[in-house]
Parts: structure tokens; C-alpha cells; sequence
């Protein structure tokens, strides 16, 4: 199954020349684009009064965008539209399919490494527990665990997750890079051969056919022996839909076909209480900054304790975050809190190099009905 917005990585640039077929808003942005290439000695051809075809060499491709970033204004790249083609002929089908904007485009070439990164999987998922409260001190046992995306670049250093995402938002490659960070949590969480439920972190305004997306993740997890009841799906709050509708739609199509729903960093940002109860998750995670010295803090104990008393009466079961002391986690269990997850407890983990196929192979796949099931979604 394909899904053209969520994995295809399109190139727009070419082994040798790349010509540039720009559609200007303005006739304004026209002159100021074609001031700027003909002060650079590039070979160009104004098609109409708001297109031109710019002809680059491809060791000069950053030269050119670099300098039309800075000849145009953030409002002019949002609104010049752009196709490429690798010669001089009219774009084709093909490239009319690849029209983007110009400051999607240099965000995509600024980000060649995550694309490189996303088609020679150079990436892995790391693992951090989640522990049940009420042994968490004495005999800590493993409720579940989080994974966590870890993207490498060219250079194979480890690229902090928020930046990743920022930067495939901001190419637009959104869609791909968490779909790939689902698959690689279910992928790297079998291959570890590790026991309880996943919580596997999305960002709702990554999901643009939930379908689809259901299906492409339902399938990963039945090829791999789990089910629908192993993966709890977790919404990370400062991640703000512009749609709530759309966000409900997508838990609501989860929820239907056995996943779990969890809101993350309650506390720390939106209007947490009013989504809490629109959304209404099968889990809340307690954001750290209301951990950190809650055991001293009565206003944080306050809020917390606030937090606890809804979500047990709302059948929500809570995991604070963030613990790295054990008085914090000492209060915690006092004050009811069901799960804990922190340095305390372990730090995020690496228990694959690689998900190889002899790794995946020794894992035994579910029996032909769950498959059979997957085709539901």
C-alpha cells in the first residue's frame, strides 16, 4: 500500500542542471527575482510576466537558494510556487505533481541529511519504563514502555528529536518522518523482545488520512506478533491541532480498532483541562515540571493532587514523568499516582543496533486470524 503524502521523499534537484520553473505572485516579486539572477550571471528565460526558468548548475544550487531567501521577504517565498525539471523542456506531468512553494523548497534542501537519514534507515528507537507505582521502590515492575525516535545525520551523531521534527515540518516532510518513527518504535520494540504495552508518541497534525495511517501501522504490529491492546497512542499536548475535530476523529478511528489513547505533558501547557475532557484519554502523563520537587512544592502538589482526583474518577489511569529523586517518587505514590517514569527508574535504552531481518525473523508472528483481522482497519 502507498501513500504519495506520507512516504515518497520527492527530488528536486538533479544530477547535473536543475532548471528552476518559478511562478511569481507579484509582478513585483518577478523583478526583484529577476534583479537578483541576472546580477548572479545565471542562464535564465522569462516564460510570462509572473514565471521564469532559471537555469542552475547543480555546486551552485545552494548559492541559488541561499541568495533567493535573502532577496525575497518570508511572505513572497510562502507565495512563489516552484517546480523543477532536469532540462529545459516545459514541466511535465511528473514535475506539475511536485509544485511546492520556495520556502518549502529550501527547507527540503537544508534537510537533505533527514532524507538521506529516512531512506537508508538511519535511524532507531530507544526505550524508557514505565513503572507500576505501587512496588515502584521496593521491587520496581515494568508496566510498559515509551519509545523514544532517535534520527541520525550524515555524519552518524544522534539529532536531537525536536529539531528533526521541526525541521521535516518546515520541508514538509511531516508526514514521512512520523510514520516512520511509528513503524521503528513497533519494529525495534519486537526485535528487543520486550514485555508489556508501547507508548509510541504522534503528533495529530502528522496524520493527514488516518485510515491509511492506521493500516500502514496495524499492519507492522500484526507482521510482528503484537495486537492493537500492546500499543497505547500518545498525543503530546504542545503539539496543538488547529482542528480538534480532526484530532477526536483520529483518536476515535484508533480507539475503534483496539488502540489506547494517552495525553502527554498535562500541566504544562493549553488549555490542559479543557482538552482533557474533550479528548478524554485512557491515560494522562503528568508533565516533570510539575514533578520536580513536588514533595517541597504545595502549589505543584495542589495541582497534581487535582489532576489525580479527575482522573480516577474519570477511570483515566496517570503516569507522572520526569522522576529522578526518590522523595518525588515517594509522594507520588502517596498521593495515588498509578505509574511512574524517570532517570529514577531507567533512562531511555538502546536494545537493538539493528532491526536486521534475522532479528525480526525469530520473532513468531501471530497465527493467519490476526491478519485476517488487520484487514478490517
Amino acid at each position: 500500500m502507498y501513500c504519495a503524502d506520507c512516504e515518497s521523499v520527492d527530488d528536486y534537484f538533479f544530477e547535473q542542471d536543475t532548471y528552476f520553473w518559478i511562478f511569481v505572485p507579484t509582478t513585483e516579486t518577478f523583478a526583484k527575482l529577476a534583479r537578483y539572477v541576472g546580477s548572479q550571471n545565471y542562464v535564465a528565460q522569462q516564460v510570462s510576466t509572473h514565471c521564469i526558468c532559471v537555469q542552475v548548475k547543480t555546486c551552485s544550487v545552494s548559492n541559488f537558494l541561499t541568495g533567493v531567501n535573502g532577496v525575497l521577504e518570508q511572505a513572497e517565498l510562502a507565495g512563489t510556487k516552484l517546480t523543477t525539471m532536469a532540462t529545459s523542456l516545459p514541466p511535465d506531468i511528473d514535475a506539475m505533481s511536485r509544485m511546492t512553494t520556495f520556502n518549502i523548497l529550501i527547507n527540503r534542501y537544508k534537510a537533505k541529511w533527514l532524507i538521506n537519514s529516512i531512506e537508508h534507515e538511519n535511524y532507531e528507537t530507544w526505550f524508557q519504563p514505565i513503572i507500576y507505582a505501587h512496588s515502584a521502590l521496593d521491587t520496581p515492575k515494568v508496566y510498559s514502555y515509551e519509545g523514544l525516535f532517535r534520527m541520525r545525520d550524515d555524519t552518524n551523531a544522534i539529532v536531537p528529536p525536536q529539531l528533526a521534527f521541526m525541521l521535516a515540518e518546515q520541508a514538509d516532510l511531516l508526514f514521512s518522518l512520523d510514520l516512520v518513527a511509528r513503524r521503528s518504535a513497533v519494529e525495534h520494540f519486537a526485535a528487543a523482545r520486550l514485555r508489556g504495552k508501547l507508548f509510541i508518541n504522534f503528533n495529530p497534525s502528522s496524520i493527514y488520512d488516518p485510515s491509511y495511517c492506521l493500516r500502514s501501522t496495524a499492519a507492522a504490529i500484526y507482521e510482528l506478533g503484537l495486537t492493537p491492546a500492546d500499543i497505547v497512542f500518545e498525543v503530546t499536548e504542545t503539539h496543538q491541532s488547529s482542528d480538534l475535530n480532526h484530532l477526536k476523529g483520529i483518536l476515535a478511528f484508533y480507539r475503534n480498532a483496539g488502540f489506547k489513547v494517552a495525553m502527554d505533558d498535562i500541566g504544562s501547557g493549553w488549555s490542559g483541562l479543557n482538552l482533557l475532557q474533550k479528548i478524554r484519554p485512557d491515560y494522562v502523563k503528568i508533565d516533570m515540571e510539575l514533578v520536580r520537587d513536588v514533595h517541597h512544592d504545595v502549589f505543584k502538589q495542589n495541582i497534581v493532587k487535582s489532576l489525580v482526583s479527575i482522573a480516577r474518577t474519570s477511570g483515566i489511569t496517570t503516569v507522572a514523568e520526569g522522576i529522578e529523586t526518590e522523595d518525588e517518587a515517594k509522594w507520588l505514590m502517596d498521593n495515588n499516582i498509578d505509574l511512574l517514569q524517570g532517570y529514577l527508574f531507567g533512562r531511555p535504552k538502546f536494545y537493538t543496533q539493528k532491526v536486521t531481518q534475522e532479528a525480526l525473523s525469530g520473532i513468531k508472528s501471530s497465527v493467519s486470524p490476526l491478519k485476517e483481522a488487520a484487514k478490517r482497519f
